[in-house]
Formats: C-alpha cells, sequence, structure tokens
C-alpha cells in the first residue's frame, strides 16, 4: 500500500474535520485576503505536520476535538513562517507553486503571513489547555530562533556539525516536536510520553530538514527549486559540512577558500562546490545520518502496543527518508 495512505488510515475522517476547521476559521469578509488565501491552500501540500497532530493523539483512543484545534492552530503557525521565510529569501516557488510575494507582492505576503498568525491564536484558545497554548508560543520562538541563527553562521562561516544540528533542531525539529507534544496533551498523555513521543518527533524532524537539504545537490526538475539555492543564500549544509571538515590535501585546501571566497558564490562555484561534496562522500553521509536517526526515533514507540497508528508514525519515518520532494 501506497505509504501516504497507510499514514492517513487510522485519522481520515479526523483530517477531513481538520481542513473544514481551517477553511472556517481562515475566512474573512475581505476579497482579495479570501482570494491570497485560497490560492495558497491550493499548494497546501500533503499536511505531516498536522496528520503527526492526529496520529499521536490516536495512539492514546479516540481523537478529541481539542487534538483538531490543535492541529489546526500548528498548522496555521507553520504555513504563516513559509509564507514569510518566502519574503525573507526571495523565493517565487514553493511546492512547485508561485509563491504569494511573487503572485502579489511582498507586502500583501507578510500581511497574509501574519493574518495566519492570528488565526492560529485564535485556534490554540479554542483548546481551553493553557499546555497548548505554551507549547505553540515555545515553537514560534524557536522557529524564528533557527532562521536567525542559520544566517548567523551564514555570515560567520562557520563549518560546525553541531551548529549545523542546532539550527535544524530548532527551524525545523522543534515543529515536529511541537507536532507530537501537542498530539500527546491533546489526548491527555502522562508526562512520560509526552516527552518521548515529542523526542520521536524532534528526531523525524531532523531527517526531514537533512533530506531536505540533501535536495540541493541534485537537478530541480522534481522538487521545483534550483540546485545550490542553499549555497547561494550562504548556508552550508551536512553533505558539505562533512566534505570540508573530514577532508583533506590541496584540493580541500581550495574548497575551504572558495566557499569564503566571496560573499555571494557564482554558479560555477556553487556546482564546484556541491560536486566536491559528492565526491568526498557527503551524500552518503547524511544517508547515514538520516538512518541512525530514524532507527532511534523508532526505539521510541517500541513501548506502545502493534497498531495502525504505530505503523502510520513509522511509516512517516521511513516516507521523509525515501521521497523525491
Amino acid at each position: 500500500m501506497d505509504k501516504l495512505l497507510v499514514i492517513r488510515q487510522p485519522i481520515i475522517g479526523e483530517l477531513d474535520l481538520l481542513n473544514k476547521t481551517l477553511t472556517e476559521t481562515l475566512h474573512t469578509n475581505s476579497p482579495l485576503m479570501n482570494e491570497v488565501i485560497n490560492t495558497y491552500l491550493e499548494s497546501k501540500g500533503k499536511q505531516i505536520r498536522p496528520i503527526l497532530v492526529l496520529l499521536c493523539a490516536r495512539l492514546f483512543g479516540p481523537v478529541p476535538r481539542t487534538a483538531i484545534d490543535a492541529a489546526a492552530s500548528l498548522e496555521l503557525l507553520h504555513n504563516a513562517s513559509l509564507i514569510h521565510d518566502d519574503v525573507v529569501d526571495e523565493s517565487q516557488k514553493r511546492r512547485g507553486l508561485p509563491t504569494i510575494n511573487h503572485l502579489y507582492d511582498n507586502r500583501i505576503a507578510v500581511l497574509t503571513g501574519d493574518y495566519f498568525v492570528s488565526c492560529a491564536l485564535d485556534c490554540s484558545v479554542r483548546t481551553n489547555q493553557m499546555a497548548i497554548i505554551s507549547s505553540l508560543g515555545t515553537l514560534g520562538r524557536e522557529l524564528a530562533r533557527g532562521e536567525i541563527d542559520q544566517l548567523s553562521n551564514a555570515r560567520n562561516h562557520r563549518l560546525d556539525e553541531g551548529a549545523y544540528f542546532e539550527v535544524i533542531r530548532r527551524k525545523t525539529a522543534s515543529l515536529f516536536y511541537a507536532c507530537m507534544q501537542l498530539g500527546a496533551l491533546a489526548a491527555g498523555a502522562c508526562k512520560a510520553d509526552v516527552e518521548r513521543l515529542s523526542l520521536f518527533g524532534e528526531k523525524l524532524g531532523l531527517c526531514f530538514q537533512i533530506k531536505d537539504d540533501i535536495f540541493d545537490y541534485y537537478e530541480d526538475k522534481v522538487i521545483g527549486k534550483p540546485t545550490g539555492n542553499d549555497l547561494r543564500e550562504g548556508k552550508i549544509t551536512l553533505p558539505l559540512i562533512y566534505a570540508i571538515t573530514h577532508g583533506s590535501g590541496a584540493e580541500n585546501e581550495a574548497m575551504r577558500a572558495l566557499l569564503f571566497s566571496e560573499e555571494h558564490l557564482s554558479a560555477e562555484h556553487v556546482y564546484t562546490l556541491i560536486e566536491y561534496a559528492k565526491r568526498e562522500g557527503g551524500i552518503e553521509y547524511a544517508y547515514e545520518t538520516m538512518k541512525r536517526i530514524r532507527n532511534e526515533a523508532v526505539a521510541l514507540l517500541e513501548g506502545f502496543p502493534p497498531s495502525e497508528t504505530v505503523d502510520a508514525l513509522i511509516s512517516i519515518l521511513d516516507y521523509t527518508i525515501e521521497r523525491e520532494k
């Protein structure tokens, strides 16, 4: 069976209710805002993050209404961050479709992102659980801090695997951590289960970002963004970090010099660095790292009895590593 079907199967009804909640929450009397929202929702993606919230709650029994509102709040906050990221990165495409800032302008995009944040707050209040509201507040801070740290690392030319993981923990893994935390809190799970499942989410998020970073070393036909985009923006990711820090000799010195020779790398220099990372085993190392983290995540689910929900969570892990976009 297709992995996405396995993933959705345990919460198919709740997913329909989630999308209904999102549509109702975002609706406004402004024709322009509704136009922008409808355009954006056409590219809403696979909704892996709210699915995680619902699956986590499902581990403990029927999914409560609180989990639906928590999932909606998280999805809105996540999408707000993407809309704002597209403005910061001057991106023209997301998920293979034009971004709001490209279709309209930066002003409309920023205001739309702000509107999504406000709607996320509204959904969080509906849960009537301070722990859930607090989790979402922490998430917002972590997402912003992760982006700032990434910019700082780029400016300071940091070639540090530890710094890389701290950035992706904040900018990506914190979101997956929150998904599982929200689902467990909404279901009334004990503290130990909340912590264990949250850590599962964090490890899933690390795998997700590493795979995203690997995409940047290949052609853009499937993923809808240009090869080397991260390097052009000064973001040094795991494959190149490994190649530079574990390599030696004249070529390695040349790559280090090239990497820090100019503020904005040319297309030719980006290509040279990408090919070096591939030759030096950077891609293989990234995949090995994902596999190790994946196994650590699966081990965190061992205390739960076998079920289609547990199978779905493991399928998300495998889908994350195997996906082609």
